[in-house]
């Protein structure tokens, strides 16, 4: 790229002024604070990621201590974050820093890409950030600052259209300042080069950005080509007795894997079979409005039931830990956003 060592001083001048510098992964750098945070950062907001990393590192603050955490307190945690799996990954490759490198976080780059969870842009942010190692990185801030930059057509999620974005991540970054460099991206692209407002006067790169000049900022990087999501239906279960809630544990892969919640099916006969199976008798119920949950792939349309029962069943469970939980408080496993939501409901008496 032309302009190479242009956009890389031009954009650390700028970060040494306008930067941040105090958010708490940066406070007293560390490859364990990176990988944490980074990990947190995807597919999430800043704002949204800091308490829960400040949570995190109080309870688990260093490699080891997340070893040896149970699942479930590592889900609890991360309950309401969201993409449950980034979680599992974090725990799964704690797991293997203890065994293979003496809980000691990797500093190659082959080790730490072969990490569960970890892709190579959030290698590099780990190993550039937190020790100044030279490798580029490829958020979907840094692809937006690049794509309008070079004015690069299509969208990002194409494989084309990612290594025209990797080749120009790999010509601008730097070697001597490349831990300020990698942050300036993502913050230029979090602030000044945003999606749908950005503020090209502002802008340290406005000189030579092909998008600006051009006045076709919003047309970069391409967008995802729209298609219209499935919707899929679940009648949930919510089980009561007395002070209690009845929840299991999902299986650790798939759809909110490893997190406790209530007992779903696909309709309202396969519900009511249960309760005659289980021979549950109950003295009330009570039909919550439904509502709708939506992932990436798919609508989730959920039709919860509370059934008060008046004596305590031997529920039959099969394949899956399960569970009776004091509604008096968030129980401290794993809950999906919509079962701690409803969680929050059990309280009150149900209305005849």
């Amino acid at each position: 790229m032309q302009n190479a060592s242009w956009f890389s001083e031009q954009l650390v001048n700028w970060y040494r002024i306008y930067g941040r510098k105090t958010l708490p992964w940066q406070i007293e750098k560390s490859p364990y604070k990176t990988w944490l945070s980074e990990v947190m950062l995807q597919q999430t907001q800043v704002a949204t990621v800091i308490p829960y990393f400040q949570r995190f590192i109080s309870r688990f603050p260093d490699v080891a201590s997340l070893a040896d955490a149970p699942i479930d307190d590592v889900l609890h945690l991360w309950t309401g974050l969201g993409y449950y799996a980034r979680a599992r990954n974090l725990h799964k490759a704690a797991k293997i820093i203890v065994e293979k490198f003496a809980g000691v976080f990797p500093t190659q780059f082959a080790d730490v890409l072969a990490l569960p969870g970890i892709g190579r842009s959030t290698a590099g942010a780990i190993l550039s950030l937190s020790l100044g190692q030279h490798y580029p990185i490829l958020d979907g801030n840094c692809k937006r600052v690049l794509a309008r930059f070079a004015a690069v057509n299509g969208w990002p999620g194409e494989k084309n259209v990612e290594q025209t974005l990797w080749h120009l991540a790999e010509q601008v970054t730097p070697k001597e300042t490349v831990a300020e460099f990698n942050q300036a991206m993502m913050d230029l692209g979090a602030s000044l080069c945003s999606r749908s407002k950005p503020r090209c006067s502002e802008c340290p790169l406005k000189l030579h950005c092909v998008a600006a000049l051009r006045g076709e900022q919003v047309q970069y990087p391409g967008k995802k080509p729209k298609k219209s999501l499935p919707e899929r239906q679940s009648y949930w279960l919510l089980l009561r007795f007395q002070q209690h809630v009845y929840l299991t544990q999902r299986p650790s892969s798939g759809l909110w894997g490893g997190l406790y919640g209530f007992l779903e099916f696909d309709t309202p006969r396969e519900r009511d079979a249960y309760l005659l199976i289980q021979q549950i008798k109950y003295t009330r119920q009570q039909e919550l409005p439904a509502f709708r949950h939506t992932f990436s792939h798919f609508h989730l349309w959920i039709q919860p039931l509370i059934v008060e029962l008046d004596i305590l069943p031997e529920i039959v469970q099969e394949q899956s830990a399960a569970s009776w939980f004091t509604i008096s408080a968030i129980p401290e496993v794993g809950l999906s956003a919509p079962a701690k939501s409803l969680f929050t409901q059990l309280t009150a008496p149900i209305i005849d």
